[in-house]
């Protein structure tokens, strides 16, 4: 009698241990003793009894996709040195059954007791698409294009999810891009580039001064040549009048720098 008075007792206890809670984030899904898998989800803050059958849990909020060393070839077809990109996606919490029992379980991924559901699809959607935002631009402007490519990566996995008809039931909504390298190839090339136009600036620079130079030194012995023809006049007017007896004494200094008439026949 003792034993069996106690029985609900322990009926009551290992009920109470046999238990599971579904967290906040997360939504589960019970598993009977036939291991039939319900639709009905269970739902965060509900505690669920797995003394008889047992109880799969799966997070549906902000799950990370963290995407790294992606070998994305640009507009240029050069292959990217590092691109690291992070997926954030989240599980429309209705759909936690459906996409379980629906879809192949290789598009799942487990950890820790967790299902991630379409873990693994999304990886592969997301991979796709980085690979296609980073295709409409060269390898030298990809840094410069982290946002356009961050935007239509998001498009093209969306895209992907609506042609799935998974757009109500997967929802990705951020993508990071960690890190973004052009080859050592390309930046060298560019660099050499570089150095070359820097080059040319300066020959042209030092051309231009050259010119400069050479049209003030032009300019220099224009004025010196006009200054000798106007003495050589001045001389030749003098002599001229001279002669013709029109001028009766003529002082030239050395430095003589135009006429000086000192006298004339009246």
């Amino acid at each position: 009698m003792k034993f069996l008075s106690a029985t609900p007792f322990l009926f009551l206890i290992a009920s109470l241990t046999a238990c599971i809670r579904i967290e906040s984030g997360e939504v589960g899904l019970r598993v009977g003793f036939d291991k039939q898998v319900s639709l009905e989800e269970l739902r965060p803050g509900s505690f669920n009894q797995t003394l008889i059958g047992s109880v799969l849990t799966f997070p549906v909020r902000d799950i990370t996709i963290n995407l790294e060393n992606i070998n994305a070839q640009t507009s240029d077809n050069s292959t990217l040195k590092d691109f690291d990109i992070m997926i954030v996606y989240s599980i429309n919490p209705s759909s936690v059954g459906e996409l379980y029992t629906a879809k192949s379980r290789g598009f799942h991924a487990e950890q820790n007791g967790d299902w991630y559901l379409m873990y693994n699809y999304v990886v592969n959607v997301s991979r796709s698409a980085a690979y296609k935002a980073v295709r409409k631009h060269e390898a030298l402007k990809v840094a410069d294009s982290r946002k356009t490519i961050e935007t239509d990566t998001l498009e093209f996995i969306r895209d992907a999810f609506k042609d799935e008809k998974l757009d109500n039931s997967i929802t990705v909504s951020q993508a990071q891009i960690r890190n973004i390298q052009p080859a050592d190839s390309i930046i060298a090339s560019a660099n050499d580039v570089l150095r070359a136009q820097n080059d040319l600036k300066t020959k042209q620079i030092e051309v231009q001064t050259a010119q400069a130079e050479a049209q003030r030194l032009s300019a220099l012995a224009n004025n010196q040549a006009s200054i000798k023809y106007m003495e050589a006049k001045a001389l030749s007017d003098i002599a001229e009048g001279v002669k013709n007896g029109k001028v009766q004494t003529i002082v030239v200094p050395y430095d003589f720098k135009g006429l000086l008439n000192v006298g004339a026949n009246k």
